[in-house]
């Protein structure tokens, strides 16, 4: 991916350990300082390096002490990550998580080269990692999230696929665009291969990621985004980062997988700890909480109601439309007078006094009825109750279908991976090496690592919310071990 040779990468690692307090930095609640080496400031595309080195920090923001016209418009690209939640909607639920997707892209950067810099500096001799390499991979961890919607992941899988007939657009594809529409827009000078290499690593875990990659030191590729099994810096920054934020404690140690990181052929080793439980925790207490799923429906509906006035959906289709969009539509739903938004504005005014859609029940799919389980409909619920003196529409009835697991579907990762143990990560399984003098790799059965582990490892819930709290005395709601407190259902 370059031909500069290790001594220029040897220069770089020893920047990262010795003259750190001469560059640049920001301090992060996560990483700590978070610095600005050369990596970015010797970047041979000038342009670039203005964008970036003054999109990522708060001591350049100067436009007019910048020698490129265009770097004001640079900036807002990656600025526009400040204004979306990392968490989307669960702020509302969780007070604390109102962390962006700005710094968690800082986060992915950092980590991104801390883990080339460990690998270069425990095999040096073994493998050929140049400075093109370095600068690639940091690149794609900062730029790995510019083309995300607002609200989280609701953006992409509940609202296109409703406004625009089941759409399979993802933020990654965006990603690229915008990259591409940066370079493009604002004839930043940048070599083909390192632009083509940055856009490939972000798409690496995406369904529409290259197959034509490279097999050339394709562990570098596995590193921001991992299409092998999904173990990657961009899960290591979001898990503790969403702990944190969330108030919640975190297991997961990520410093000891980046210390323990191993090349053998092109695949990464590292130790695997708690990885994959905490992810699932985070899902089944953070990100499909009952509330914040309920909160989410009503955003996506009154984005459906907007879309006609608003255009939203028709963002995606053009960068630069797409860099405008961000959490505060919502906002702008809101504060406006116009006619044709008073439903949804009436939805958000409904979220902001609190008078959310009501949970009403929820069913665990039966494990053995997952693999060829029908999603659920409103129509289904309608279908499936009888006539109360309120009638039931499917308008007045939101179905949400919620998956957890561990990693990626129903098969335990820790039957393969085990605790503590020193891992390779292969494109079809999970296999373990003894230690830094041995290549010899090995597969440990799962009654090798503990009784405790979870005979199936995927849960499927369906739950139902009704849009009009009456419905309930009608059709009524799951169950509580006991009747709220009397004192508890007084409105303040």
């Amino acid at each position: 991916m370059g031909t500069n040779g290790n001594e220029e990468v040897t220069s770089l690692y020893s920047f990262s350990c010795r003259d750190r307090r001469f560059s640049k930095h920001i301090h992060d609640n996560v990483h700590g300082n978070i610095y600005l080496d050369p990596v970015l400031a010797s970047l041979p595309f000038p342009n670039l390096h203005s964008c970036v080195y003054v999109c990522v920090c708060d001591l350049d923001l100067e436009v007019s002490t910048l020698e490129y016209g265009h770097s004001s418009n640079l900036i807002l690209f990656f600025w526009r990550l400040r204004e979306l939640k990392q968490l989307g909607l669960t702020h509302m639920v969780y007070p604390g998580a109102v962390h962006s997707r700005f710094e968690h892209s800082l986060g992915v950067y950092w980590l991104a080269g801390e883990a080339v810099h460990t690998v270069q500096g425990h095999q040096g001799s073994e493998i050929n990692i140049e400075r093109n390499d370095i600068r690639t991979v940091k690149l794609a961890g900062l730029l790995h999230d510019v083309g995300h919607g607002p609200f989280s992941h609701l953006f992409e899988r509940e609202f296109l696929p409703r406004v625009l007939n089941g759409s399979e657009w993802s933020h990654e594809d965006m990603s690229v665009k915008m990259i591409d529409y940066i370079v493009d827009a604002h004839h930043i000078e940048i070599d083909a291969a390192i632009l083509n290499n940055v856009k490939e690593m972000v798409l690496a875990s995406s369904a529409n990621a290259s197959q034509n990659t490279v097999n050339e030191k394709r562990f570098l590729y596995d590193i921001v985004a991992n299409g092998r099994n999904g173990i990657d810096v961009d899960k290591f920054d979001y898990i503790v980062r969403d702990s944190r934020a969330c108030g919640l404690g975190c297991n997961f140690q990520f410093q000891r997988l980046l210390e323990t990181m191993r090349v053998m052929g092109d695949e990464i080793y590292l130790t695997v700890h708690k990885l994959f439980a905490t992810r699932a925790d985070l899902h089944r207490t953070v990100y499909t909480h009952a509330k914040v799923k309920a909160i989410e429906l009503m955003v996506v509906d009154a984005l459906t109601l907007a879309n006609g006035e608003l255009s939203i959906s028709a963002s995606i289709q053009e960068p630069a439309k797409f860099w405008k969009l961000d959490d505060s539509i919502l906002r702008q739903i809101e504060t406006s007078d116009k006619q044709e938004l008073k439903k949804a504005r009436d939805l958000v005014l409904r979220i902001r006094r609190r008078d959310l859609y009501q949970f009403c029940n929820e069913f665990a799919v039966p494990k053995d009825k997952q693999e060829h389980f029908k999603d659920i409909t409103p129509q289904d619920i309608v279908c499936s109750q009888k006539n109360g003196d309120t009638p039931l529409n499917e308008e007045d009835i939101s179905v949400s279908i919620v998956k957890i697991d561990l990693t990626r579907g129903r098969s335990n990762p820790l039957e393969r991976f085990g605790v503590a143990l020193l891992a390779c990560i292969s494109t079809s399984s999970i296999k373990f090496f003894q230690d830094y003098e041995s290549d010899y790799k090995f597969p440990i059965r799962d009654e090798r690592i503990s009784h405790l582990l979870p005979a199936f490892c995927q849960d499927m819930i369906v739950r139902v919310y009704s849009k009009k709290p009456e419905l309930l005395k009608t059709y009524g709601m799951k169950a509580q071990v006991h009747d709220t407190p009397e004192k508890k259902k007084r409105r303040v």
